[in-house]
């Protein structure tokens, strides 16, 4: 099968792209014949070896796919050949990836692809469609008139959290950093849209919440700055933090505790089958009644890996500001 792969961490120029050995599915797992699989900064991370995880080499990056299953391992319950189906959670903890023609999956990591619904737009809201459910319902417990806070809402995590807060009745505010994107999200249902280039933040989220602060703070930044977030959450508000692996932010530790605030953290891949499975289940149905619509921003042909690896690290680590939505491979 053609795959991309690579057989040291490093730059992006250390994928290649060539022939592999197309996997057999083992006890539980299913084989999928890949049609579009997305770019995740934590492909970058863990290409890059700045995320250390086993990568049995060579080793092919890529959490997320869509596609029809190919052939059925043993024990295999749920799925059967000719099934559509999309999932995550792959490239990851020493499973390979996605970036080639087949992959082999437990049938836990995948689930039904929506009829109508193309495979290029399940797999763009995979892994950020179920990290924004777990931090908003599960974790953070949103409800109905609560306004929650994300930053970045054209990104791949924030475009899934404006959204699925407006599908159950909350009140959004977000950031963006242009006239365009901002129009965007207002389209998606966001109440207050501050652009980060030229508003004053904090202002503009006392004015939105009448200085009573947001319920629900989404923070999707690398570097968090605490002592503003605590600041603008309600008393009893909740704290979603998903991102800055090696940020050592100020804890204003007082104004924390005397609003009664909660702080959580979660990394998507370590949430368990059945809380994803919970996740996936919302997204497709989501999907069915047109109230979520993942942002797709560039699309690759899988040969072109690296060249998308390459554009999704200038946005994400270099702010080039160039993308909105998800970067996708075509296979």
């Amino acid at each position: 099968m053609k795959a991309a792969f690579f057989e040291k961490t490093g730059s992006p120029d250390v994928i290649q792209y060539g022939e592999l050995p197309t996997p057999k599915p083992g006890p539980g797992e299913v084989l999928v014949r890949v049609k579009a699989a997305s770019v995740n900064p934590i492909d970058l991370y863990i290409r890059a070896g700045t995320v250390a995880m086993e990568l049995p080499m060579p080793f092919i990056p890529g959490c997320d796919l869509a596609g029809v299953v190919e052939a059925v391992g043993s024990g295999v319950e749920r799925l059967h050949v000719g099934d559509r189906v999309w999932g995550s959670n792959q490239g990851l903890l020493g499973r390979q990836g996605t970036a080639c023609e087949y992959a082999a999956v437990h049938e836990d990591w995948l689930y039904p692809t929506p009829a109508g619904i193309s495979d290029e737009v399940v797999a763009a809201g995979a892994l950020t469609g179920i990290t924004a459910y777990l931090g908003l319902f599960p974790i953070a417990r949103l409800q109905p008139g609560e306004t929650v806070f994300v930053n970045g809402g054209t990104g791949g995590v924030g475009s899934m959290v404006v959204q699925m807060a407006r599908a159950v009745g909350a009140k959004v505010i977000t950031t963006v950093g242009s006239a365009e994107k901002a129009e965007l999200c207002r389209q998606w249902g966001a109440t207050g849209v501050l652009n980060y280039k030229t508003d004053d933040i904090a202002a503009g989220v006392k004015e939105l919440t009448g200085g009573a602060g947001v319920q629900v703070w989404y923070e999707t930044q690398r570097n968090p700055d605490l002592d503003q977030i605590v600041g603008l959450t309600a008393e009893r508000g909740r704290i979603v933090l998903i991102a800055g692996r090696t940020a050592r932010p100020a804890f204003p530790v007082g104004p924390f505790y005397v609003k009664g605030l909660s702080l959580f953290g979660f990394a998507m891949f370590k949430a368990y089958p059945s809380e994803q499975r919970q996740a996936a289940e919302q997204i497709n149905h989501w999907l069915t009644q047109g109230k979520l619509s993942p942002p797709i921003g560039k699309v690759f042909p899988l040969a072109e890996t690296a060249t998308a690896h390459q554009f999704l690290e200038a946005n994400t680590l270099g702010g080039a500001g160039t993308l909105v939505g998800k970067v996708l491979l075509t296979i």
